[in-house]
């Protein structure tokens, strides 16, 4: 079987076999998504690879974790120009099962394949058992998924909640949203929460923090440069990235904590995405357990729900194969 986490900047590709209700992975390749025109050029690549086609055979099965909205079984990836059709996946490289699902989806299957040293506390709350959950995750852009108990196991829902209104909670962040207004018109959470989003952030404080003598004023070329930008502050404790750092992860608290609201996620919030991980120390330090439970009168329930960071460093994938694993199953 073959599965797949497609992303704006990367692709992740897997080939694995089913031996005995045990999955053993064969090949894993990553693929610079920007460098390829379309999905099928890279799934072409792959599964011309020699070691993928010595070990892997003819695949029965794949599933492939999508970054944007899946329309029966199409999608049209958020930020990349492709367009992929699992009817057509199943028809050009002769896979007699193709699934789509979109990335959170498929992160939130792989939420209970998750060992404990694949998740970090922020606070450990009180699980309810069988109450909703709920993942979101900033990388290039914002996904969410819901889970919902069903029929004995959690289900996922995938959802576009990354695109709604940012909202701003003090004058800062008001600020904030006036400037990007300007420049976008419609501010959605995705446009500060994302590696341009974090940019967007920095730039920004360069002018609103102009009176504080001796700033170092940093240029960025790119418009996506939240690694720079992450680097800056833990390497040279550059004031207005360290700041960028803060205000990003209170506004991040503050709308999972808003999920977790939306959603009345007594059985937990998971942070994912690809830059989590890389902002550890920031998010332990305060900033986003504050904006996430800065819910006035409901601040006592936000202390309850238990809050964990996805440090796996492929969670799609995971969940992307489980569903390949589902669709062998029901093969014949």
């Amino acid at each position: 079987m073959i599965c797949g986490d497609i992303g704006g900047t990367k692709t992740l590709l897997q080939a694995a076999r089913l031996n005995n209700g045990v999955i053993c992975e064969l090949n894993t390749h990553r693929y610079q998504s920007n460098e390829y025109a379309c999905f099928s050029d890279v799934l072409s690549d792959f599964l011309n690879r020699p070691e993928v086609k010595n070990s892997a055979g003819k695949p029965e099965a794949a599933c492939f974790a999508v970054a944007g909205p899946v329309t029966t079984q199409h999608a049209n990836l958020t930020n990349l120009p492709w367009q992929i059709d699992a009817t057509e996946i199943a028809r050009t490289f002769a896979i007699p099962k193709v699934r789509l699902l979109n990335d959170f989806e498929a992160a939130a299957l792989a939420i209970d394949e998750l060992s404990p040293a694949d998740l970090i506390t922020l606070q450990e709350g009180r699980v309810q058992p069988e109450a909703t959950r709920v993942i979101l995750g900033a990388g290039t852009g914002m996904g969410v998924a819901w889970l919902i108990w069903q029929n004995g196991g959690y289900q996922p829902v995938s959802t576009e909640a990354g695109h709604i209104d940012f909202a701003p909670v003090n004058a800062l962040q008001l600020r904030l949203l006036e400037s990007l207004q300007k420049k976008f018109h419609h501010v959605s959470v995705e446009r500060l929460l994302s590696g341009s989003g974090l940019t967007q952030i920095f730039n920004f404080l360069q002018t609103d923090l102009a009176e504080i003598e001796n700033i170092d004023h940093t240029t960025l070329d790119d418009e996506d440069s939240g690694a720079v930008i992450t680097r800056l502050a833990y390497d040279r404790k550059h004031a207005v990235a360290l700041k960028s750092l803060e205000l990003f992860t209170a506004i991040y608290g503050a709308f999972a904590g808003n999920l977790a609201l939306a959603g009345l996620c007594r059985s937990g919030v998971y942070i994912a995405g690809g830059i989590a991980p890389k902002i550890l120390d920031t998010l332990q330090a305060g900033y986003f357990m504050h904006a996430f439970r800065d819910k006035g009168r409901f601040s006592a329930l936000l202390r309850e729900i238990p809050v964990k960071v996805i440090i796996h460093p492929a969670a799609s994938l995971l969940g992307a194969r489980r569903k390949a694993q589902e669709l062998l199953s029901l093969r014949g």
